[in-house]
């Protein structure tokens, strides 16, 4: 079942792929429709909507393109296809690099792209409010619910390996597949509208989404550590049927699988809420700056209308006004 490198079929102990060397993953790739088919139509629909904004003589920002294409489907097109994806059955400690790639990394770089805001830039009046509607409707309003958002994000890794869930996804192709468009959808939920640009049925205050990462930090770390330091070997005998005569052996894969997961969640985490820091000053600073303009005209009208060169309603341009100050972009965020 394997073709020049290429591994067909996840594998199992009757479909092994070569032992994992520094060589191997760099060569050891695996084709899944799963991945390939969401990766192109991700990167065609995203090119063709700059490319029709661009033919328009509208902008749009290079770093969301780059945050689309390489960070986001870029990750999870690695994540999935390769030597991450031919072993991820295979070690333990391969398997987590994925999972914190797919439900951490991807959905970040996926909202930063702004795909949601692109699709909005391209559409008429009717579209947008079409799109308006969905984004505001109930489903939408549920499913990006944060508090809810959070619980999943916290509840799916102790359900999946402090279970036999996890166990299942390794005998069954469609759960294995499935457990990873579920891991993308969970971080998407949680991480769009943390730091994502796309209009959102929620957006949280800047402490609160500060405070919900916080609330992350120590489940991931306690999980993690938890892993490293079990007697028990998770999904012993899968990984034990395989029989490996090359390292790590089973203990000290799942030892790695633990500690991957605990510093790579804490440094996930940390690096995410300095970003947040940085837009909170950042916004903090243009409010400030609004909120000074919008005095130092009513000064000057207040002035007007004491030396009577001005009608006491007063008819001048507000720059505050949502309608007319606020940049475009800050309109889709």
């Amino acid at each position: 079942m394997r073709t020049a490198g290429w591994v067909l079929l996840h594998a199992d102990p009757q479909n092994q792929p070569p032992p994992l060397t520094w060589i191997t993953l760099l060569t050891e790739w695996k084709w899944d429709w799963l991945f390939v088919i969401p990766a192109l139509l991700g990167l065609a629909g995203y090119l063709w909507g700059v490319g029709r904004l661009r033919r328009r003589g509208v902008s749009w920002p290079a770093s969301r393109t780059l945050a689309w294409c390489v960070g986001g489907i870029g990750t999870a097109a690695i994540a999935g296809l390769s030597a991450l994806g031919a072993y991820d059955t295979v070690l333990f400690s391969v398997h987590m690099v994925q999972h914190m790639i797919l439900m951490m990394v991807t959905p970040v770089f996926l909202a930063v792209g702004a795909p949601v805001t692109l699709l909005l830039r391209n559409l008429g009046g009717t579209g947008r409010r079409r799109v308006a509607r969905v984004i505001h409707s109930w489903p939408a309003r549920t499913a990006f619910f944060p508090p809810l958002a959070t619980a999943l994000m916290i509840v799916t890794p102790f359900t999946l390996y402090m279970t036999g869930l996890y166990r299942i996804t390794l005998d069954n192709d469609l759960a294995h597949d499935l457990l990873h468009v579920y891991m993308v959808t969970v971080g998407c939920l949680f991480f769009w509208p943390l730091v994502g640009n796309d209009p959102m049925p929620h957006r949280p205050a800047y402490p609160l989404r500060i405070l919900l990462l916080f609330l992350m930090m120590p489940f991931t770390s306690f999980l993690g550590v938890t892993i490293m330091g079990s007697p028990r070997l998770i999904a012993e005998d899968w990984y034990l049927a395989f029989e490996r005569a090359w390292p790590p052996s089973p203990v000290d894969d799942q030892y790695v699988a633990g500690a991957i997961m605990w510093a790579t969640g804490d440094l996930t985490m940390g690096i995410i809420m300095g970003v947040l820091f940085a837009q909170w000053l950042r916004d903090s600073r243009r409010e400030a700056a609004r909120i000074d303009r919008r005095l130092d005209r009513e000064e000057r009208l207040a002035a007007q209308r004491a030396a009577g060169s001005v009608e006491p309603s007063g008819t001048g341009y507000h720059d505050d006004e949502p309608n007319q100050a606020t940049p475009p972009d800050e309109e889709d965020r």
